[in-house]
C-alpha cells in the first residue's frame, strides 16, 4: 500500500461528487466527454484489477468508489444527452 497512491484516489475521488452534482442540477452536457469519462472509468477497472492480481490490498476500496462514481457521472452524462435531444 502506497501512501502516495491514496492521497491521489482521494484527491481524484473528492472532484467527482462535485462533478456528479453538476450533472444532475445542470442536466446539460456542455463541458463534459463522454469519452473522458469512459477512459477514466477503464482506468479505474485496471486499477483494481492491478489490485486482485498483484498487490491486493484496501487501497481497492478508492478505486471502486471512484469508479463507481465515475458510472454515475457517464450515467448522468447519458440522462442529460436524452434531456437535450427531446428539447
Amino acid at each position: 500500500m502506497s501512501i502516495f497512491e491514496i492521497i491521489m484516489l482521494i484527491c481524484f475521488g473528492v472532484a467527482w461528487p462535485f462533478s456528479i452534482y453538476r450533472s444532475y442540477t445542470s442536466k446539460s452536457v456542455k463541458g463534459k466527454s463522454f469519452i473522458f469519462l469512459f477512459v477514466v472509468f477503464i482506468g479505474y477497472i485496471a486499477g483494481i484489477l492491478h489490485k486482485i492480481f498483484y498487490n491486493f490490498d484496501n487501497v481497492i476500496y478508492l478505486y471502486t468508489l471512484n469508479m463507481v462514481m465515475v458510472g454515475i457521472d457517464m450515467g448522468l452524462f447519458l440522462r442529460n444527452r436524452k434531456l437535450t435531444e427531446i428539447k
